[in-house]
């Protein structure tokens, strides 16, 4: 058994984290943090838990709390991870941060889309915690930095393309979609009911801060650097992320040609679901499930190749990913408590 703890549990991905670990065969989850509801049961907090977790929030400062855990999940804000974690891994913990903390290769670019780094140490011995792409480099590190939800869906969507120098990388232009979820779970004026409900609305227009994370693992794929257009909106739904990608392909190529690509680069990953030809994924597809379902289309009248993707933004966009990240790094099957098929409706 793996001992587990969470801090910053008390959140919408802590709470997944919480569901799934208590569902996980080989997790013992022996301590979970939070400063705001510090002392209360994590049924008391989360009550679709019911008495399933039989464990009461501390606050942070309580390490002796965490001592017992072999590994730890991070999901604390942005900002807040990077005073925590080096203490983590000084004490001989495998750590995967939900955070963007860590995300980003150099302290120069995090300070540039977030604030000052205070452990700029760490970020060369981080792995970037896409499984489909860095699964090696996760199976023997210490800490790994789980991707954010929009990075999530756009690198399994643009990977394949890039990989295969099938687009222009000065083409890309990203349509994303996410649930109120993706905000978080404190109290937050645009996802309010009455300002979320009946509408949608593009936010952050090219200065969202999941951009940098974007062109820099698209650039290390394409070993170039790659600058492109993201343009995240809000929708009224709980959660999901559908991610639409175009770009303009180099040559002329068809649609069954591009998903037979697409298929055999991910034919063996267990979570990446390809549509069949002529199809496209909608959120209703995953969610409640680890899956990322892609779609391929070819508009030959305007030449652009364009991928659509759905995720659940709460698991493989962000506590389920995490999962098959310690289950890679505990060498365990890395689908362990993490196969529940979707939710319909």
């Amino acid at each position: 058994m793996v001992k587990v703890a969470i801090i910053g549990a008390s959140g919408y991905t802590g709470c997944e984290l919480l569901r799934l670990s208590v569902q996980h065969p080989q997790i013992e989850l022996v301590a979970v943090s939070s400063e705001k509801f510090a002392g209360k049961a994590v049924g008391e907090v989360f009550p679709s838990l019911g008495d399933t977790v039989k464990l009461t929030f501390h606050p942070l400062a309580e390490q002796e709390a965490v001592r017992e855990a072999d590994f730890v999940f991070s999901a604390l804000p942005h900002s807040e991870s990077m005073g925590v974690v080096p203490r983590l891994i000084e004490q001989g913990k495998k750590v995967v941060d939900l955070s963007a903390d860590f995300r980003l290769r150099t302290a120069d670019l995090y300070e540039q889309w977030y604030t000052k780094h205070t452990a700029p140490e760490l970020l060369k011995q981080a792995v970037y915690g896409l499984p489909e792409v860095y699964r090696e480099k996760i199976r023997h590190a210490h800490l790994v930095a789980n991707p954010g939800c929009y990075p999530t869906a756009v690198l399994l969507a643009l990977i394949p393309a890039v990989q295969e120098d099938l687009i222009d990388l000065k083409s890309i232009i990203i349509d994303a979609k996410s649930g109120v979820s993706g905000a978080g779970r404190n109290p937050a004026l645009n996802s309010l009911f009455a300002e979320a409900n009946e509408g949608v609305k593009p936010y952050k227009i090219g200065t969202h801060q999941h951009t940098p994370e974007i062109e820099q693992e698209l650039g290390v794929i394409a070993q170039q650097q790659v600058s492109l257009l993201f343009t995240p909106h809000l929708m009224p739904m709980n959660r999901g992320i559908l991610l639409t990608a175009y770009a303009t392909p180099k040559t002329s190529i068809a649609e069954k040609d591009v998903w037979s690509i697409y298929h055999t680069f991910y034919q063996n990953e267990r979570f990446v679901r390809m549509c069949p030809v002529n199809t496209v994924p909608s959120t209703h597809q995953v969610k409640g499930s680890n899956y990322c379902d892609i779609g391929i289309v070819v508009d030959s009248r305007t030449n652009r190749l364009i991928i659509v993707a759905a995720i659940d933004n709460l698991l493989k966009g962000a506590s389920g990913q995490a999962i098959q990240n310690m289950n890679i790094m505990a060498g365990l099957e890395e689908d362990s408590g993490i196969t529940p098929l979707p939710l319909f409706p």
